[in-house]
């Protein structure tokens, strides 16, 4: 542990943003659909909690994700996040977001799960797979959570970071 707190530090000494993908990262990856077709999902309520703590330090949370649904806009509100939906290539917001926020890549820490996700982690200063992210996405990732999306991984991120300012 004290080795990666040695490695986040450096990286985190800069960050500005922290991008996370939605299904999967702020939920367990399962969707409750209804007979009128209408989606529920699950969030873990600690992960706000950290969002806001680390807002306080001045890093910024986005939410970029390939789902269009309004259980994302809705959650992302209620988080305090801008999310922007609907992105096949998600590399192409986050790069605009990049601008947008006056940050580079270095300055990112993003969160992922799955292989659309790959991209972005790649391009990032540091990246982070949820501990039940697609093996691509934990061979790549510069850290791995102990805790599963939706169950408290985006709180361990934000802790990490808040342990290491």
């Amino acid at each position: 542990m004290e080795n990666l707190k040695k490695i986040f530090s450096k990286k985190i000494s800069t960050l500005k943003l922290l991008v996370l993908d939605f299904d999967g990262v702020l939920t367990d990856n399962k969707v409750i659909v209804s007979e009128d077709g209408k989606e529920s999902v699950s969030c873990w309520r600690g992960d706000g909690i950290g969002i806001q703590e680390i807002y306080k330090l001045g890093i910024k949370t986005i939410v970029i994700s390939s789902e269009v649904n309004h259980v994302v806009s809705i959650r992302c509100k209620k988080l305090g996040v801008d999310c922007y939906q609907g992105h096949d290539r998600k590399i192409l917001e986050l790069e605009r977001q990049l601008f947008l926020n006056e940050c580079h890549s270095d300055q990112v820490i993003y969160v992922g799960n799955d292989i659309n996700d790959l991209e972005c982690m790649k391009f990032v200063g540091l990246s982070v797979s949820v501990a039940d992210g697609h093996d691509s996405i934990k061979k790549i990732a510069d850290y791995v959570t102990e805790k599963k999306g939706g169950m408290g991984a985006v709180r361990e991120v934000c802790d990490l970071i808040l342990s290491c300012i």
